[in-house]
């Protein structure tokens, strides 16, 4: 059994998507990021970062006790093998695979996260601000979308490549991209989309109770403010 301490964002999502995928028994333990459970000590814990998406997992691959791991790529790399799942075993297919894992990781996540906080999050509108990632996002689509080009999925077959990449296109338009520009993209978008397990992964999201709502002043705070020690 893997224990999914997990909130609805896109990193939160990318776990979900994989379990859902693998037919892995989980427990999903919510953190409610606005409201301050990132900071529990229990967390840090596992999560020294005060971020989630964080597993324990109770059968850990080779034996021996729970073994936590946080960092969404790295949970996402423990999970294929594990399973033996969605990552190449050659290593020219491996390695692909996980540069495009990177690419998400480096670029597309932190990239896209600065444009959504930008231009939804921030309480001061900075034009310069939500231009510069604006831009940057669509450049990182523009890649995305070139790499798709030939292919169906990032990475030869549906991999954790994927798993990373899509749920941060979920929200382009709060981005300001409009997925017809990247028609490649859209494609793969779509097709990701309609497989049953990434209907059930963001079933899941609702399953915890979050729903879309104007934030306040002292979530904002929690969220872009406050330290890990405080």
């Amino acid at each position: 059994m893997i224990d999914l301490h997990y909130w609805p964002t896109p990193n939160g999502h990318k776990i979900t998507l994989f379990l859902e995928e693998a037919g892995l028994p989980y427990t999903i333990h919510p953190v409610d990021i606005a409201n301050g459970e990132q900071f529990r000590p229990e967390f840090l814990a596992i999560a020294p970062n005060n971020r989630m998406p964080a597993i324990v997992d109770h059968e850990p691959a080779g034996g021996g006790g729970p073994l936590a791991i946080f960092e969404s790529g790295a949970i996402l790399l423990y999970l294929a093998e594990k399973t033996g799942r969605f990552l190449p075993a050659d290593l020219p297919g491996r390695y692909d695979a996980i540069q495009w894992l990177m690419w998400q990781m480096g670029g597309l996540g932190p990239m896209a996260g600065q444009n959504l906080h930008f231009n939804v999050y921030a309480p001061e509108k900075i034009p310069y601000a939500q231009d510069r990632y604006i831009r940057e996002t669509a450049r990182l689509y523009g890649v995305l979308d070139k790499r798709l080009a030939d292919r169906s999925f990032v990475a030869g077959d549906y991999s954790i490549a994927d798993m990373a990449a899509y749920p941060w296109i979920v929200p382009h338009e709060a981005q300001g991209q409009k997925l017809d520009d990247f028609p490649h993209l859209k494609r793969w978008f779509d097709t990701i989309a309609a497989r049953p397990a990434t209907v059930a992964a963001y079933e899941k999201g609702k399953s915890v109770g979050y729903r879309e709502q104007p934030m306040t002043d002292e979530q904002r705070r929690v969220l872009f403010g406050k330290p890990a020690t405080s």
